[in-house]
């Protein structure tokens, strides 16, 4: 695993609680003001004129995207906070992408489909339950606090699921798979959980 210059730790009020009664800041977890590099191996080197997002497995309609053709889709904007499984998190990060509810509502997956793979560039894969991926809060992502996501961070596109572990949101997505079982994507296969929730400490399984 590469590691990055973590930011300026803080720390956060007392009294921050999410919505539904939970602590804003996860159990375990430290305030970083940077944003911290990390990911296994190498930076993949793609070519952003041969990019291609490719939705298949358990779907009614398999998809094929360009870059253009997923900026031409309707973009979404969310806040939201990220939590590394390596004990950091960074609060209000803005994000700007695609809804990946509109992308399932474009893929159709069938009844069967209830977990998702994320294949990417260089070989990493992730998996997520369907139900964690179906909110209004989860997209795929091409920019970061304004700026176009850096090739460290997972440019043209990654995953953002905040609800989960940050290592389910796979950078340089180049497929996403819809399956009927839970198959481990690479850390899950080292021993990271299945599942990943922050407010549960599902670190290893």
């Amino acid at each position: 695993m590469t590691f990055g210059t973590f930011g300026r730790g803080s720390s956060p009020q007392a009294d921050e609680m999410l919505p539904d009664g939970r602590p804003r800041l996860p159990p375990g977890q430290r305030l970083v003001e940077g944003w911290p590099v990390l990911h296994y191996g190498g930076i993949p080197q793609v070519d952003l004129a041969d990019w291609e997002l490719r939705v298949f497995g358990l779907v009614g309609e398999e998809l094929r995207f360009d870059l253009d053709q997923i900026r031409a889709l309707p973009q979404v904007k969310q806040r939201r906070d990220i939590h590394c499984v390596t004990a950091w998190s960074r609060y209000d990060n803005d994000w700007e992408g695609i809804s990946f509810q509109h992308l399932m509502e474009l893929s159709k997956p069938t009844p069967a489909a209830k977990h998702v793979v994320f294949h990417c560039y260089g070989g990493y894969t992730t998996n997520v339950p369907i139900e964690e991926l179906d909110r209004d809060d989860v997209l795929l992502v091409h920019t970061h606090d304004g700026e176009a996501l850096t090739a460290e961070h997972g440019a043209p596109l990654r995953g953002m699921v905040p609800q989960l572990y940050f290592w389910k949101s796979a950078k340089w997505i180049s497929g996403i798979e819809f399956v009927t079982d839970d198959r481990p994507g690479f850390w899950e296969m080292y021993g990271y959980h299945m599942h990943g929730d922050p407010w549960r400490e599902e670190r290893y399984g």
